[in-house]
């Protein structure tokens, strides 16, 4: 089903939680949504289900008007960070809920239903659950349970708020693999919300960032990890290390810098910031550099590096402690970025959406 989202608003008192989104969702893509908390995405994902409604915009799917829909009358799917099944039912019951509750005209039939309750629990991979309760399944199976009930009355749009979010590093990465399967088996217009940047680049067809109730970028995963349109989506996606440098004829420029594996930038001359990830900058011993190591510590395999530099900058950097040069506090070192961002603008000019980091803020305020 392709789902259109037009100049959407929400409000929650003096909070803009969602400020004009526009987004098209193809049929059967796989979107996530990702960002920090407060930026919007379960507010956008509930108004979606028909759990909350905007103040403003339009919500269509496959052309027809959404936003009269009750949720029922939508039958999305919605799988919960937190499960959310009855205690009470086993898991076979769980699964055949959705269908159970639909309106008598619609609802299929008790042996269509046990039919699709065993289909559902072998596509899942948990038929020996089926008479199990609850609480007597770990948090992955309690997951596969809830995707199985979510997908029993086949819904023209699955979605996923946080769905691994409870889960342990572990079951989080296979459970993320097990769910690409099952999207790709089911072909279902999938919308799932996260903070984890490597869930989303892992599982998603197209990620859409957002920050304080704007989107910031919509791109496929290496897109966005390659060329974040933002500051904020720099610094979310671990652009980290900012280092003010000067613009002439698309090369940025600053003292100690070598930046000649960055490519010509189409930017006016001036001012701007050069954004870079630890990982991407390679420290070269060079007396007559301002940048100075001031601390260095070891994982193993990682050197991290602290350095102090003009401007109060201080750039951080990783590298592979087998390929490293020997190092020690208080040499002065070149710096080469291997990958980086550049926008115009001194670092000051710089800044993060309003709201994005407002722990006042929550999405789910009534």
């Amino acid at each position: 089903m392709t789902l259109q989202i037009s100049n959407m608003t929400r409000r929650f008192g003096p909070v803009d939680v969602l400020r004009g989104i526009d987004l098209t969702i193809g049929e059967g893509e796989l979107i996530a949504l990702l960002g920090p908390s407060g930026s919007g995405k379960t507010t956008l994902l509930k108004i979606i289900a028909g759990l909350d409604w905007p103040d403003a915009g339009g919500l269509s799917v496959q052309g027809e008007d959404w936003l009269p829909k009750t949720a029922q009358e939508r039958r999305t799917g919605f799988v919960f960070q937190h499960y959310a099944l009855f205690p009470h039912l086993k898991v076979r019951d769980n699964i055949a809920f959705g269908l159970t509750v639909m309106p008598r005209a619609q609802r299929p039939g008790k042996a269509q239903i046990a039919a699709r309750v065993e289909e559902l629990l072998h596509f899942l991979q948990i038929p020996a659950l089926a008479d199990r309760y609850p609480a007597e399944l770990s948090g992955g199976q309690r997951q596969r349970v809830a995707l199985g009930r979510a997908l029993a009355i086949s819904p023209p749009v699955l979605l996923l708020d946080e769905p691994f979010g409870a889960l342990d590093a572990q079951v989080r990465r296979d459970l993320r693999r097990w769910l690409r399967g099952v999207h790709d088996a089911t072909g279902t217009t999938t919308i799932f919300v996260t903070h984890d940047q490597e869930e989303a680049f892992e599982l998603a067809d197209r990620v859409v960032v957002m920050g304080a109730g704007r989107i910031e970028q919509t791109g496929r995963p290496d897109e966005i990890y390659d060329h974040p349109a933002t500051p904020f989506v720099a610094r979310f996606l671990g652009l980290t290390v900012e280092i003010p440098v000067t613009l002439r004829q698309g090369r940025a420029e600053a003292p100690g810098l070598d930046t000649s594996a960055l490519p010509r930038r189409a930017m006016a001359d001036g001012p701007a910031t050069l954004f870079l990830r630890p990982a991407d900058i390679t420290p070269i011993p060079d007396p007559a550099s301002p940048f100075r190591l001031t601390a260095l510590t070891t994982t193993g395999a990682t050197h991290r590096l602290v350095m102090e530099g003009p401007a109060d900058c201080r750039p951080e950097a990783e590298v592979a402690r087998r390929s490293a040069a020997a190092l020690t506090v208080g040499q002065t070192l070149r710096l080469r970025p291997e990958a980086g961002q550049i926008f115009p603008g001194g670092p000051g000019a710089q800044t993060l959406p309003a709201a994005a980091d407002n722990p006042r803020f929550k999405e789910s305020t009534p």
